[in-house]
């Protein structure tokens, strides 16, 4: 079984669970960062993407690495500069890391690396497979090249696992804080028509599913990161007014103002993405949380 892992992206959300719950299981652990750690239990290595800098000792005795490195795809409006800026955060990452692995030596055996549910992007109430076609605006795009990227590990002979992430509910960071937001302060209200389906999921089973990759080191390949049990918006956002006491009393938020607003990055709000998840169920992994009102109590206690 793997014991000494690289992460990078290890400074967000997903990255400081995953990374507290390795060295909880005893596991050791390194990031890749643009600026030194704050953890001391975790020896940082740094890297400039851009520059195409990498500290070439990350890869010392490493079994494993998490690719969940990436700009933050809602962060900014979507220009053409930005754009790029999506793209190359998550493909010249990977990259510059598989060009150390090809002129080193190394005893890396496996990549899991994060993608998204945005490989699909919006699809209706069509139930998206891993076996579904991608879609072809340009979240989906950035999804492929991010893939495209990560597989070129198979030609280094590496095992290959990735998480196509849905929402990932987690009251410290992500979209969470962003959909509380304005239910606290009493303006809260569905988007658009509400009917989009959201593909969430709880912060632990994202965690405990890149364990499940790390330790079972005959999976490989593609899988749906979402619960069993979508919501749409509307369904969403009810129930998290909810759990946190608040009425919802404001009309649907305009889908045309949103698109005024947002432009070309509104299908991430106003985009419909259901998905099936039964290929990593198949595959041995079992969800603590299934449905949504257990997963926003357990997050806000």
């Amino acid at each position: 079984m793997s014991k000494n892992i690289l992460i990078t992206g290890a400074s967000g959300s997903v990255g400081k669970r995953l990374t507290q719950l390795l060295l909880d299981k005893g596991y050791r652990v390194s990031a890749l960062s643009r600026t030194p750690g704050q953890n001391p239990m975790v020896k940082t290595f740094i890297w400039d993407i851009n520059q195409g800098i990498i500290d070439t000792n990350c890869i010392e005795g490493i079994d494993t690495i998490i690719h969940l490195t990436g700009a933050g795809i809602a962060e900014k409006r979507w220009t053409d500069a930005r754009k790029k800026e999506l793209i190359d955060s998550r493909t010249k990452s990977i990259s510059l890391i598989y060009d150390l692995l090809k002129n080193g030596d190394h005893q890396v055996t496996s990549v899991i690396s994060a993608s998204a549910i945005g490989y699909y992007s919006n699809r209706g109430d069509e139930l998206m497979t891993e076996e579904s076609t991608p879609n072809t605006d340009f979240m989906a795009n950035c999804c492929v090249e991010w893939e495209n990227a990560v597989d070129e590990g198979q030609n280094l002979g590496l095992r290959i696992v990735k998480f196509r992430t849905g929402v990932v509910l987690d009251k410290d960071g992500g979209a969470l804080p962003k959909l509380a937001k304005p239910i606290k302060l009493y303006v809260g209200s569905p988007i658009g028509n509400g009917r989009q389906w959201i593909p969430w999921i709880h912060w632990r089973d994202v965690v405990n599913m890149y364990m499940h990759g790390i330790e079972n080191i005959t999976f490989r390949g593609i899988y749906n990161m979402a619960a069993p049990n979508p919501v749409t918006n509307a369904q969403l956002t009810q129930a998290l007014a909810n759990q946190l006491h608040k009425p919802l009393w404001a009309p649907n938020v305009p889908a045309f103002v949103l698109k005024l607003m947002l432009g070309e990055m509104s299908t991430i709000v106003l985009g419909s993405t259901k998905v099936s998840v039964q290929k990593i169920q198949d595959a041995g992994f079992q969800f603590k949380f299934t449905e949504v009102s257990a997963a926003l109590k357990e997050i806000y206690g």
